[in-house]
């Protein structure tokens, strides 16, 4: 059935980047003379194309970083010498005979003889202690060797004051750790060597056109007469990293200003998510734009890093990053994530591996809305490309599970993704919760929260797990205590946020709960579930005006949630606009069932339907829902109760008095119920084996059914006003689910009413 599915189409118009306001003044700044630390100097040097500062391909935006290393011709000398080496002998350790040539992948021409070789070769003899140096950096840094790369990256640049040198000891630095000894590199004043005389031999960094060859991010820096510049307004490389090591040192708002606040290459005419990537990297530019957005987050300003994240991923679709503060950070709603992620230009970009990108990506998505077409993408990852086992991909399917409630299923799946990955940080909350709805999995559940906290004691996700453990043995002070440390460790962490709402909401406390959601609901604006469970909050204390606010806004921003339905019903009903709430309970139960959730899940919404449906008169409709209701769940006194009201009113009094005794039986001390049942046997003994007693057709028949009919509305009101509007009946979300997490779908129904 699947394969019959349609294939997904992007829109036709694909995302567009809105123009930024306020694009500083360009006219007035040099490298030399500039102090500032915003980057209005790059971007003068892109737009006029000044060589006599910078080459514009060391700065261009549209560029990665896979030209910067210096050492890479030095390099790739080397593996041409391997190269030749092996071709001619047998790899150490082998089997391979001496005289055997071994296969080697082609380098884009001819293999070439002893002669041709050592012809070539002839220039590049005689490296200085500078070029193995700048191998022994390079090589220590690939081998996590970082003390080695700064100690001999640190004599490279004494000797040659080349930039690339400085900006690589900048990068060892950095992954060392030491993040301000980096950014003082980058930031001082770095002076260029005079050019003396031109070279011409392969083994020297300069031409002879007074340029450093290969500069950071490619192109050439011409050096002569460039004195006390400083590496930030050379390269856009520099710029970045410099940005980088602020962050880590907690500057931001010294990190925001070099970057700027908003693209400065936004408006030069070459920069936007058409213009392709030069070398098949990373753009630079896209690496910024996604700094900036964290930046933008750390001061409270989610609004703009929303479109910076956007704007990152539009320039260049392979930022991942990106795309997962988006998501996991609930800053867009389904429409809006499925709308831009299928607007994103994937054919500009990566021609070749477009299509295997959209797919990958809408395995990320909400699965409140397109199930179809993901699962038709999750079938194509499958058999196309063969990555059923990934991670990522039985992700998707987990998340589509979790969104049907079907737990124990759910868990199966992220168990395998743990067993392959053993921390995969979007699987852990579903894992988690999984294991809270399904008790047989408690205990584990407790161990694996011990496990994470020994193996993981600084991350978040650890001792949010300790939270849920908590709630599921319902020590809702010991969970929120958790949940509160796991908040302020990642203080953008849903899960978090959300549970410690609910150990509030589980106790009774509504204020609290209401302003744990609404803090929930200012950190996750593309989230409707914060809003939605404000508007339970507020219909536990029966303020129906703020309710309808809150679940009028949680429907505009997801409209195919059959939990946000649910609770509309609810709140019709308390209003007595029974029409209106039988309208909400169906679509509830017709979402329920295109989600193919099991039908135990929605009990208690078919319970409040049948209410609905005896509050109209339809009786008969209220009683094949209870009736449903038993068979899914037998010893539901609450519905056996009910049911037997409803066949009193509709005369089947024999059955009613049967439905009250199973009530009480399973419910002995239920008041109401026994109200109930004292008003049917009266009725019964008021009436014959025959029916109402008299003679057909007589003036004693036509007084007793008036009689009858009189007495019915009388019992109508009795039982009215004994089982008033069935409050405890209709409130049916429970808040004990802790799977209302961001990116998960809505919480879970269980056995406990809510009054």
């Amino acid at each position: 059935m699947a394969a019959n599915l349609r294939t997904p189409t992007g829109p036709s118009v694909p995302y567009t980047l809105a123009p930024v306001p306020g694009l500083p003044d360009l006219e007035s700044t040099s490298f030399a003379s500039s102090f500032s630390l915003g980057p209005n100097s790059l971007v003068k040097s892109l737009v006029t194309g000044r060589p006599s500062l910078s080459h514009p391909l060391s700065i261009d935006p549209n560029a990665s970083l896979l030209h910067a290393s210096p050492v890479q011709s030095l390099a790739q000398r080397m593996v041409r010498k391997r190269e030749f080496a092996l071709h001619r002998a047998a790899l150490v350790g082998t089997s391979t005979p001496l005289n055997q040539t071994i296969e080697l992948p082609a380098a884009g021409k001819e293999d070439e003889s002893v002669e041709e070789h050592q012809d070539r070769e002839s220039t590049e003899e005689g490296w200085t202690a500078v070029d193995r140096m700048r191998l022994w950096r390079h090589d220590a840094m690939t081998q996590h060797l970082y003390e080695s790369s700064v100690y001999w990256g640190d004599k490279v640049l004494s000797w040659s004051h080349d930039p690339n040198d400085a900006f690589w000891l900048a990068q060892a630095h950095f992954l060392n750790h030491e993040y301000s000894r980096a950014e003082t590199l980058l930031l001082k004043e770095f002076a260029l060597p005079a050019k003396t005389a031109p070279s011409l031999k392969g083994k020297e960094r300069e031409d002879m056109n007074g340029y450093l060859t290969e500069p950071i991010g490619g192109g050439k820096i011409q050096t002569s007469g460039q004195q006390g510049t400083r590496l930030v307004d050379l390269s856009i490389g520099c710029r970045y990293l410099a940005a980088q090591c602020q962050v880590k040192l907690g500057k931001w708002a010294d990190a925001l200003e070099l970057l700027g606040e908003t693209n400065p290459f936004a408006q030069t005419g070459q920069s936007g998510p058409l213009i392709p990537n030069r070398d098949g990297g990373f753009k630079v530019e896209a690496s910024m734009c996604h700094l900036r957005g964290l930046l933008l987050l750390r001061v409270n300003r989610a609004d703009r890093a929303k479109q910076c994240f956007m704007e990152a991923l539009a320039l260049d679709v392979k930022c991942y990053d990106a795309l997962e503060q988006l998501v996991a950070g609930e800053m867009m709603t389904v429409d809006e994530e499925w709308e831009f992620v299928q607007g994103l230009a994937y054919k500009e970009q990566t021609p070749e591996d477009a299509e295997f990108v959209r797919l990958m990506y809408m395995q990320r998505l909400k699965k409140y809305k397109h199930v179809d077409e993901m699962a038709e993408a999750r079938r194509r990852l499958e058999q196309q490309y063969d990555l059923g086992g990934n991670s990522d991909v039985l992700f998707g399917l987990a998340d589509t599970l979790y969104n049907q409630n079907r737990w124990a299923d759910c868990f199966v799946i992220t168990s395998q993704i743990l067993n392959q990955v053993n921390i995969h940080t979007a699987t852990l909350p579903l894992h988690l919760a999984c294991m809270h709805h399904l008790p047989h999995m408690h205990s584990r559940l407790f161990l694996l929260a011990h496990e994470l906290v020994e193996r993981e004691p600084n991350s978040a996700i650890s001792w949010y797990a300790v939270g849920v453990w908590y709630l599921t043995q319902k020590k809702y002070g010991e969970g929120r205590k958790y949940f509160s440390k796991a908040s302020i460790m990642e203080p953008r962490f849903g899960p978090a946020w959300i549970s410690f709402g609910h150990t509030f909401a589980l106790e009774g406390e509504h204020d609290q709960a209401v302003t744990a959601y609404s803090t929930a609901s200012r950190l996750f604006q593309g989230s409707h579930l914060p809003l939605l469970f404000i508007g339970m909050q507020h219909l536990q204390v029966f303020n129906l005006t703020l309710a309808r606010e809150h679940l009028a806004a949680a429907m505009k921003m997801c409209s195919s949630d059959p939990l946000v339905y649910n609770e509309l019903g609810v709140l019709e009903y308390y209003n007595e606009r029974y029409g209106d709430a039988v309208h909400y309970l169906e679509r509830a139960l017709e979402l329920a069932d295109k989600t193919q959730s099991s039908q135990n899940i929605w009990i208690k919404t078919r319970y409040n339907l049948a209410q609905a449906y005896r509050r109209l008169g339809r009786l008969d409709d209220a009683k094949t829902n209870f009736q449903k209701v038993l068979d899914l769940q037998p010893r539901n006194a609450s519905a056996m109760t009910s049911l037997g009201m409803v066949q009193h009113l509709l005369g089947e009094v024999d059955d009613a008095i049967m439905s009250y005794h199973e009530a009480l039986s399973i419910r002995p001390a239920d008041n109401d119920t026994i109200t109930l049942l004292n008003l049917a046997l009266e009725d019964s003994a008021d009436s014959g084996s025959l029916g109402f007693k008299g003679i057909a057709h007589s003036e004693e028949a036509w007084r007793a059914n008036v009689l009858r009919e009189q007495k019915q509305q009388d019992q109508i009101r009795k039982l009215a006003k004994v089982r008033g509007d069935t409050t405890r009946e209709t409130s049916s979300i429970s808040l004990v689910s802790v799977s209302a997490i961001a990116g998960v779908s809505g919480m879970s129904l269980d056995d406990m009413d809510i009054a």
